[in-house]
């Protein structure tokens, strides 16, 4: 994997040396530093040997720590970050495809850097799809159990049993759609630089931009419409559009989770739209714009910002907020909850509800025609549970480092969520730079937690995890 992320930076060491950039140097040490550790661990590697649930989870979690403590070189060696916890914090951003950054002047970056920062959302964006639907179950009964942890239910079984056929349909379908992003902002007006580095952040549910404003910047419909096309498309489930290619696209719109999570962005739209009309005074349609636009950013997790909406009334806050705690589909690069276990969540509570009433009766929860194991329902309820407890249990230690309530429940949220921007000092006019070293080292961590399922990290704090077992 080493070497692999050390041929991708390459690239923007390329670029450093076509434009004549100061970041050559810290480049060329970085790439230099993942190739012969690469190289290095290749060579201790054991060229055999079974790879059970135990190696399977420390393959994982050290792949994404690896590259997330090499890809933070050429920030810090580039004089871009002052810290090194803060260069580890854009490059977790970029990898979990958070957008959440502590650069405060993009305009100071040089390019190449840029370019990188933007290259870590699409690998990333990527990387998690391969991670938990293509790569992982070649390495034991481990990947199975990560694959169920994270499409739940009815979408397990969505993904062709020919895996590597499945790799390539993904890889195929994510870069086309990526070019075509790249080609629509360039007839929008954007410059070839800017339309890679947006599309880059877009179909990874990202949010980098090469703007301080972000896509506020453009102020063009245009390209918010298209901005907006492709987030709802990379927050829609990828194995779910693979079998519409193979099978039929009348699969897709017939899809409960796919339904329900466009009838939570009209909603929200909606209602959004009406408060800040009614409440803020704004037209109309300028309210619908980007009223539209914020709703998709957010659920997608993709973090982009149209307007300030930290500014908005505040029952469009709150909307926003609760969003970012949904987040898009099961098997998408987005993060937060899912929509397929809100859908599950819902369709329990009210079986609890019926059960309450009718104590004898025997009720089988469905999703598209499919009946949903009891299994997979307390592997979701686990899930929220410790979901929910992480959020609390962040927000304790963020505040505790001098942060009001509210900004910390926010900040918590959008990195927990993979959102990004949140509220108040970390809002879409500003950064987390100015968090203190210890806050942004929990919100790495929410990060990490949040784009890897929570299961995969906190399955390293059970005590039978570290012995030995003869089924692992």
């Amino acid at each position: 994997m080493m070497l692999v992320y050390g041929l991708f930076m390459v690239v923007p060491l390329a670029l450093a040396i076509v434009w004549r950039e100061a970041s050559i140097g810290a480049l060329t040490i970085s790439v230099l530093s993942c190739l012969v550790t690469g190289g290095v661990m290749a060579f201790l590697a054991p060229s055999s040997g079974r790879i059970g649930i135990r190696e399977g989870y420390a393959t994982v979690l050290g792949g994404w720590l690896f590259a997330s403590l090499f890809g933070a070189l050429p920030y810090w060696l580039g004089g871009v970050m002052p810290t090194y916890i803060d260069a580890v914090f854009e490059t977790v951003s970029g990898l979990t495809t958070t957008g959440a950054s502590v650069i405060d002047r993009l305009d100071d970056v040089p390019r190449s850097i840029i370019f990188w920062r933007s290259m870590t959302h699409w690998l990333g964006g990527m990387g998690i799809i391969v991670l938990f639907i293509v790569i992982l179950p070649h390495i034991g009964a481990g990947a199975a159990h990560l694959f169920k942890a994270e499409v739940p239910g009815p979408t397990a079984d969505r993904v062709s049993p020919r895996i590597r056929d499945t790799a390539i349909a993904l890889w195929i379908i994510y870069t086309i759609l990526t070019v075509a992003e790249i080609v629509l902002l360039m007839l929008a007006g954007m410059s070839l630089f800017d339309a890679v580095n947006h599309a880059f952040a877009t179909l990874a549910t990202g949010g980098f931009s090469t703007k301080d404003a972000s896509i506020k910047h453009y102020d063009s419909l245009a390209i918010e419409l298209i901005v907006v096309l492709f987030m709802i498309i990379a927050g829609g489930n990828f194995a779910l559009y693979f079998q519409g290619w193979q099978k039929g696209w009348h699969r897709v719109y017939r899809d409960t989770e796919f339904k329900v999570y466009l009838v939570i962005i009209a909603a929200s739209t909606f209602l959004i739209a009406v408060n800040l009309c009614l409440a803020a005074g704004e037209e109309a349609g300028k309210a619908l714009r980007v009223a539209l636009f914020q709703v998709a950013s957010i659920i997608t997790t993709t973090g982009f910002a149209s307007a300030d909406f930290d500014a908005w009334p505040p029952l469009a806050k709150l909307v926003l907020f609760i969003l970012m705690f949904i987040g898009g589909s099961a098997g998408s690069t987005a993060g937060g909850i899912k929509v397929s276990r809100i859908i599950l969540l819902v369709k329990q509570g009210w079986a609890e509800l019926k059960r309450s009433l009718h104590p004898r009766v025997v009720v089988s929860i469905c999703v598209d025609q499919k009946s949903v194991e009891p299994t997979v329902l307390n592997t979701v309820c686990q899930f929220f549970f410790l979901y929910m407890f992480t959020f609390f249990a962040a927000v304790l230690l963020v505040a505790a480092t001098g942060l009001a309530p509210f900004d910390a429940m926010s900040a918590v949220a959008a990195t927990l969520g993979n959102v990004g921007p949140g509220f108040g000092v970390v809002g879409p006019t500003t950064t987390y730079s100015s968090l203190s070293p210890l806050a942004k080292t929990v919100l790495t961590l929410c990060m990490l937690l949040g784009r890897l399922e929570l299961f995969t990290l906190l399955v390293f704090l059970r005590p039978e995890f570290w012995r030995a077992h003869r089924n692992w």
